[in-house]
């Protein structure tokens, strides 16, 4: 009795289980596609990115010289000319550097006026010593020619020999203080020139007391207040910053690597700042710098965006959503992007068996094997680089390969290989040339997804339920 009831348990059981799968697998057979159409309109292929509006030209004014800030004349927002005092350093102390070099000059030239009438002297000397010479000279010569007429000794010709050449060394003598007097003269001369040097360089630095603008501007930025002591040393401490020009600025935005080469200056761009929802101000690209940023191992170049300011609406330091047209198409065949992401199991492109082989693009670009719709984790991903994704999809180069679906005549799906142009990050260009299928027309319904009958979590298509045992 115990065995019949044990067996009649067990057959409810295997019912029971039985009906759950023929459940699970009708409601498998029960899938249905998700789809949306070919539409024709206008495509336009962008580069999106975010960055800093900046003004086109920042000053720093620092100081060069150290002390105390006396007078503070300007603060945030105060509009400025060139030349027009900043700020004021005490001057006291380099007022009195200026009057000490001052009579260091004054006392330099007197010592040159010194040594010029000490050569003076020592020129006259020599002028004296050349006419005793001279004398000497000649009375030796009346001496001698006396003692050849033997009208006196020989002993008064040598007395005279004797005076010549006293004269003549002391000729040599002067001639030498003149040369000392000479370098005298040259060496307060020097000093007068250092001494006028240490005067205009005290000069220049009272003058840098005083802390004028270099251009005009605004000032957005003082990191200084009155009474504070600034010291300068091998780098000049910030005092303001100042722009010189809010009415024509620019945002410098970091594109990535792969999208890089498709800047060019003079492409329009476009932008968003969240001080103005809903407000998107135009630009053009004036620049794209060379010098490549790393940061965690992704490579961003600065593009500059250059715009008009003259609302004055947009201010230093905002944060911009940036977006560059780099291609655009006219009155196309386009379809979703999500169309190309589906993957239905065990349904193939016929190009594949009997078609030409597809070029290398085709294997490397959109027609390699995808997760269908809700497989989740279960395929394995290659890690992407931030900004992929729609911005990626945005920037497909022309006459890449994919992979579309249809629904056949017969209700089932059909795979198809199409030619993709430039895509706007959810619509995508469809090339048509000579050998396009026919089915790709205006208005035609590509899948875009799955769903279940029951309107239950969409499981990727093609893949039925497991029976329980």
């Amino acid at each position: 009795m115990k065995k019949r009831v044990w067996l009649a348990g067990l057959l409810v059981v295997a019912v029971a289980g039985g009906a759950f799968w023929w459940s699970q697998r009708a409601g498998a057979d029960a899938v249905q596609y998700r789809s949306a159409k070919i539409e024709r309109g206008n495509l336009q292929a962008t580069v999106a990115s975010s960055g800093a509006v900046n003004p086109v030209a920042l000053v720093t004014v620092g100081t060069q010289v150290s002390g105390q800030i006396r007078d503070l004349l300007v603060d945030f927002n105060s509009e400025v000319k060139a030349g027009q005092l900043l700020a004021q350093i005490d001057p006291e102390t380099f007022e009195y550097r200026v009057r000490s070099a001052q009579a260091d000059v004054d006392a330099a030239r007197a010592a040159v006026a010194t040594a010029q009438a000490n050569l003076l002297a020592a020129q006259t000397q020599v002028s004296r010593a050349q006419v005793d010479l001279t004398e000497a000279q000649r009375d030796l010569d009346r001496k001698q020619s006396l003692v050849e007429k033997q009208f006196i000794a020989q002993s008064e010709a040598d007395k005279a020999r004797a005076l010549v050449n006293t004269s003549r060394e002391a000729l040599k003598a002067v001639l030498a203080q003149v040369g000392v007097a000479q370098a005298g003269v040259k060496s307060a001369e020097a000093s007068v020139a250092q001494r006028e040097a240490a005067l205009a360089q005290a000069r220049i630095d009272l003058a840098r007391t005083r802390i004028t603008s270099p251009v005009n501007g605004i000032v957005i930025k003082r990191a200084i207040e009155r009474g504070q002591t600034v010291a300068a040393s091998l780098q000049a401490p910030e005092l303001f910053t100042i722009a010189q020009n809010l009415r024509d600025m620019q945002v410098e935005a970091a594109i990535d690597e792969s999208d890089v080469g498709r800047l060019r200056t003079g492409q329009k761009a476009s932008f968003t700042v969240d001080a103005y929802p809903g407000q998107t101000f135009e630009g053009q690209i004036r620049q794209v710098r060379k010098a490549a940023s790393n940061v965690a191992n992704v490579v961003t170049y600065v593009a500059v965006v250059g715009f008009s300011n003259t609302e004055g609406k947009l201010l230093p330091g905002m944060t911009a959503n940036v977006r560059v047209v780099t291609d655009e198409r006219a009155d196309v065949l386009k379809l979703p992007n999500s169309a190309m992401r589906v993957r239905i199991a065990g349904v193939e492109p016929p190009e594949r068996a009997k078609g030409p082989a597809a070029p290398a693009s085709a294997a490397a670009g959109t027609d390699r094997p995808t997760p269908a719709a809700g497989e989740g984790t279960a395929a394995a991903h290659k890690p992407r680089p931030a900004g992929d994704g729609a911005a990626r999809d945005a920037g497909r180069t022309p006459s890449n390969w994919g992979r579309i679906y249809m629904t056949g005549a017969d209700g089932k799906p059909k795979a198809l290989r199409v030619r993709l142009g430039v895509s706007d990050g959810s619509m995508t260009e469809l090339l048509m040339g000579p050998h396009a299928p026919a089915e790709l027309v205006e208005g035609a319904e590509v899948i875009v997804g799955t769903k279940t009958a029951a309107g239950s979590t969409a499981k990727p298509a093609g893949a039925g339920p497991r029976p329980p045992f």
